[in-house]
């Protein structure tokens, strides 16, 4: 006869609270020059205000899909972006994911033509999806990313 697994409540808690954000499609968004960071469903693209969310997002450990971009703007008004998306090798809390993308995040930015660069940012997603570039658009775009001060 086989033994069956002993209960383990804080696996079913993060199965569940992993469910909760794979369902609601959750993302977080920082917009730079102007620090801006919220929380959002990247397919609908409307803001996330739910405890319940913003504690899945902040106490567990996901692996996370990083979208960073830098908005451009040409003189003759063409928007524009560069962009990288990248996996998270392991599993790292909210909290130390600046650490994983700070030097990305840098590469980008230097990469950019600073005449053309009115803002940059980065989109992270607790799951394992990737977005194309017209969604990510749309989430920047929602986020407020075109209506920044040009950067210095």
């Amino acid at each position: 006869m086989s033994k069956r697994k002993p209960h383990n409540f804080r696996a079913r808690m993060d199965r569940a609270c992993r469910a909760l954000l794979s369902s609601n499609h959750v993302a977080v968004v920082n917009i730079d020059p102007s620090g801006q960071q919220i929380m959002m469903s990247w397919k609908s693209c409307k803001q996330i205000r739910s405890r319940q969310i913003v504690d899945a997002v902040c106490d567990i450990a996901h692996r996370w899909t990083i979208y960073i971009s830098v908005m451009c703007l040409k003189p003759d008004g063409e928007q524009y972006y560069k962009s990288k998306e990248f996996a998270t090798e392991g599993n790292y809390l909210a909290s130390h994911l600046t650490d994983v993308i700070e030097a990305t995040y840098t590469d980008l930015c230097r990469t950019a033509n600073p005449n053309h660069r009115i803002a940059s940012g980065w989109i992270a997603i607790p799951t394992n999806t990737t977005l194309d570039e017209p969604q990510a658009a749309k989430v920047f775009t929602a986020a407020g990313a075109w209506v920044q001060q040009k950067a210095a």
